[in-house]
């Protein structure tokens, strides 16, 4: 059987440079709604926002933030999203507009990193941060417990934590996870109990590539990962890509038209039928390179195989 191709269409183009500068992050958060984040409004900006989108009517609401969110996740409480922003884990209530600090402190023993990607799962929040300048083995990757709300450090050497997915069963929890510079996909088994992992296997080898993974999400058999592939280079068209875990091959194609630069993918319902979301950003581009990809930083929406909406651990806010 050959790979899948599919074409995906822009969903949501912010009239907003600063919202179109680094979106990631897109949550299902509803029929026909989702959120995503801007992590930072500009180059040189220090805050970002929580954005909800509804994709029929195409309004995106803006909540801005007090600081750069990595990721932005529903809660069980509607008007509560979970988030990373800065150094800190919390709570941010839309309603109220207030803020409630489930940890801070986070890699508060080295400088110029800032909380990226997570995954909610049934123990918790696991998360990573990301070296601002890319080019340090410094940043951390982070299990937040539910049990004892105890932060427990599992890396302290990654450079860009991206996608994560983590996967229960029998045999415990097992961590895919993507340090984008590195170029691979790695597996972990992960006893929440001890807050340690088990040696890296790598399942996926993208090294040499031009461009390098980003988000990624599993589909609903376990048994593939869906990731964005971020491409600083000059290409018609950027990619999201779903390969099988057991051999690593690649199965279907995403192809995102006039925006290389790709950040995150996300299941959603949309108009009675599952959807993928992808997030791209136009992050760092001069003037000219926006002219060349002038979809850069927008959402786009692409179709799929699924029959139903793969089912999403939420965080108990309360």
């Amino acid at each position: 059987m050959g790979v899948l191709i599919h074409q995906a269409e822009v969903l949501y183009r912010s009239p907003e440079m600063a919202l179109r500068y680094l979106p990631e992050g897109p949550s299902a958060c509803g029929p026909n709604q989702l959120s995503w984040v801007a992590i930072q409004h500009g180059a040189d900006s220090r805050v970002g926002s929580l954005n909800v989108l509804d994709t029929q009517s195409r309004a995106n609401r803006t909540v801005n933030l007090p600081g750069r969110p990595g990721f932005a996740f529903p809660t069980r409480s509607p008007m509560t999203w979970l988030i990373g922003l800065e150094r800190e884990l919390g709570l941010y209530d839309l309603q109220s507009k207030s803020w409630r600090v489930l940890v801070d402190g986070i890699d508060d023993d080295v400088a110029d990193t800032i909380v990226n990607d997570g995954v909610v799962f049934a123990e918790g929040v696991l998360f990573g941060t990301k070296h601002l300048e890319f080019s340090d083995k410094r940043a951390g990757l982070y299990l937040w417990r539910n049990s004892d709300h105890q932060l427990m450090r599992l890396r302290d050497d990654q450079i860009c934590s991206n996608g994560k997915v983590v996967f229960g069963g029998d045999q415990g929890y097992r961590l895919l996870d993507i340090d984008s510079p590195t170029q691979t996909l790695v597996s972990y088994t992960l006893d929440v109990e001890r807050g340690v992992l088990g040696e890296p296997q790598v399942v996926c080898d993208w090294r040499g590539a031009e461009d390098f993974p980003d988000g990624m999400v599993a589909t609903p058999d376990g048994k593939s990962v869906v990731v964005a592939f971020y491409n600083p280079t000059d290409v018609p068209f950027g990619e999201v890509r779903q390969y099988g875990l057991e051999d690593g091959a690649l199965q279907v194609v995403w192809r995102v038209p006039q925006s290389p630069q790709v950040t995150c993918p996300q299941w959603v319902e949309c108009d009675g039928t599952v959807k993928l979301v992808i997030t791209t950003a136009a992050e760092n581009m001069t003037a000219e390179r926006l002219c060349r990809h002038p979809q850069a930083g927008s959402l786009f929406i692409a179709p799929t195989e699924l029959t139903s909406l793969p089912e999403t651990k939420r965080f108990d806010s309360v």
